[in-house]
């Protein structure tokens, strides 16, 4: 039996790996497997460095002639390019643009790099040149592996013959009924099943030891008012519990290019922008949209506000995977995109984001939010800017959580079906026909600084966007330490509840005078918000339990619903909790 890693340079000494890609290494080639298990499974948080870990061992097969061919399943065109131009860094050679029709490529290349699309297409030729060769198969973001039941017998077909199977993750996998292939499953105490990983390297973790950047969530809620199919006009405010079909309607208002609830975000983050490039002066930006359409609007809207174009990367669009090539080398600041970032592709000076999709999975949120962690100093922080929105709230509160995926359960875990979302945003017939009910329509939306949320922390609360107090957390800086950044966001927060206690003392007894009822309806409910963003700091219960015991002790409909007298009754209940709470 060969030596455990024979001749180290032909992997990379010690320091030139991180901790956890060595660990990981030393793991595989463990002294009881002689050369290495048949199958691996990495899970590592994005920005990690998966890539490099599995190149390193696939070079460390390649020189031991435990394999002598190379195969990587990637989820995008894109993917396919970017692994090869890191294999090349370390001697291997990929063929990125190898196609079915060819059936084998060149002896120059070690091996290809596919699409799992590519290989669902003809899995009995992918089969054929698995069993022509020793082969190492890398499935890059396993999970595709298991997107459907013709997916993941393709995939069982193609490469069941593999000498190796590396499979890497840098995602929460999702609840479902299909397994993914090559994955180990276990059974818990409560029988259900769920994969187990050789080796995981959560964002906990990589955050501690500076591999990844800490994310600030900048979160906005805002009224917003749309007309329904049936011409009814309602009216709701993210921020305030809402049903879930209230929620999908108010969000995909919130998110319509027609409204200011989007612009006033995106001016938002923009200044975060600029407030971060003085501590890293290419730091970028990126909008990620549900669609085409929106996208398109998106970059319109940030030429607008910015005085400079953005770049836009849509999945149909031949030259994606150049533009994003260019971006990554540029000092550009800002890129739109639908679903081509969203996973995998590194663009390491992506700094702040625009989370303005309606995807509510925490499979997608990750995978978007892994586009801005990757560190390259210490000090760097990321600034991602976010709808209020329970669900994504509670994803950005959970992005330590580790997740197995779980089979065997239909009931969602994400508390809000994305099947509503879709409907919300389904497109259909805008004629005006009498008889044909109305396509949903954007009356007004607009945006309403909320809170931040950091290390399962939040602080803030409800400002107008422009306020002095909104520009406390937009200014921080972007070169801070993970407990620097907290104790920061602490100072802006007991500012902020300062300046708040003395706007209130000296409030007139009437602070409705001279106010129109819809201004009333407006100020109360924002300083009914403000209430419970304090009572939140001071308690730790979430926004809704607070609101829900507000209407159950004072009645009233929901706050989005409520009347003046509604909301004067909360408010005074609210301020009788924190007398007695201070006494």
């Amino acid at each position: 039996m060969p030596p455990a890693f024979p001749e180290r340079a032909a992997w990379g000494t010690a320091s030139s790996l991180r901790a956890w890609q060595q660990q990981a290494l030393e793991l595989y080639f463990r002294p009881d497997t002689e050369s290495g298990p048949r199958d691996f499974l990495a899970v590592a948080t994005p920005g990690a460095g998966k890539t490099t870990f599995a190149l390193r061992l696939a070079r460390e097969l390649l020189h031991r002639r435990v394999v002598t061919a190379l195969t990587v399943i990637c989820p995008t065109e894109h993917l396919k390019r970017q692994w090869a131009e890191s294999a090349e860094r370390v001697g291997i050679k990929l063929d990125p643009e190898f196609k079915n029709a060819q059936g084998r490529t060149a002896k120059d290349f070690d091996g290809v790099a596919v699409t799992y699309a590519t290989v669902a297409a003809h899995p009995a030729l992918h089969r054929g040149r698995t069993e022509n060769r020793k082969t190492l198969v890398i499935f890059d973001e396993v999970h595709h592996a298991g997107d459907g039941l013709s997916w993941g017998d393709a995939v069982r077909e193609a490469f069941e013959p593999a000498a190796r199977r590396l499979a890497l993750s840098g995602t929460p996998f999702r609840t479902d009924i299909n397994p993914i292939p090559f994955v180990m499953y276990e059974e818990g105490p409560d029988g259900i099943r769920r994969s187990r990983a050789d080796y995981t390297y959560g964002y906990g973790p990589a955050l501690a030891d500076g591999v990844v950047r800490p994310v600030i969530f900048l979160a906005y809620a805002g009224e917003m008012r749309w007309r329904t199919r049936a011409g009814d006009e309602i009216t709701a405010t993210l921020g305030e519990p809402l049903t879930q079909d209230q929620t999908a309607q108010a969000w995909r208002a919130a998110l319509d290019p027609k409204g200011d609830w989007i612009r006033q975000v995106i001016t938002a983050a923009d200044r975060r922008l600029t407030e971060v490039r003085r501590g890293m002066p290419d730091a970028g930006g990126l909008v990620i949209a549900t669609d085409h359409d929106t996208a398109r609007a998106y970059a319109k809207m940030i030429r607008s506000v910015t005085g400079q174009g953005a770049t836009v990367v849509l999945s149909d669009d031949p030259s994606a995977s150049r533009k994003i090539k260019h971006f990554t080398g540029s000092e550009d600041r800002w890129m739109v995109a639908v679903r081509m970032v969203s996973e995998g592709v590194d663009i390491p000076r992506l700094a702040v984001g625009v989370y303005a999709t309606s995807t509510s999975t925490p499979l997608f949120f990750a995978q978007a939010i892994g586009r801005f962690v990757r560190a390259r100093r210490r000090g760097e922080t990321a600034s991602v800017f976010l709808p209020s929105v329970p669900t994504l709230m509670g994803h950005a509160a959970e992005m330590e959580t580790e997740r197995d995926h779980v089979l065997d359960r239909s009931v969602r875990e994400d508390g809000l079906d994305d099947d509503l979302l879709a409907e919300a945003n389904r497109e259909r017939d805008t004629k005006d026909v009498i008889g044909e009910e109305l396509p949903f329509e954007t009356v007004e939306a607009s945006a309403q600084f909320d809170r931040v949320l950091y290390d399962g922390g939040e602080f803030g609360m409800q400002v107008a966007p422009g306020s002095d107090e909104e520009e406390d957390f937009l200014g921080i800086p972007g070169l801070l330490e993970p407990e620097q950044v907290t104790q920061l966001l602490r100072q802006r927060q007991a500012e902020q509840f300062a300046a708040q206690r003395k706007r209130t003392a000296s409030e007139p007894d009437d602070p409705s005078a001279g106010r129109t009822a819809a201004e009333d309806i407006h100020a109360l409910r924002k300083e009914l918000n403000g209430l419970v963003g304090a009572w939140h700091h001071r308690t730790g219960q979430p926004h809704g339990v607070i609101h829900n015991e507000l209407r159950r002790t004072c009645g009233g409909p929901p706050a989005a619903q409520a009347s003046g007298e509604d909301l004067r009754k909360r408010i005074a209940k609210i301020r009788d909790w924190a007398t007695r709470r201070g006494a």
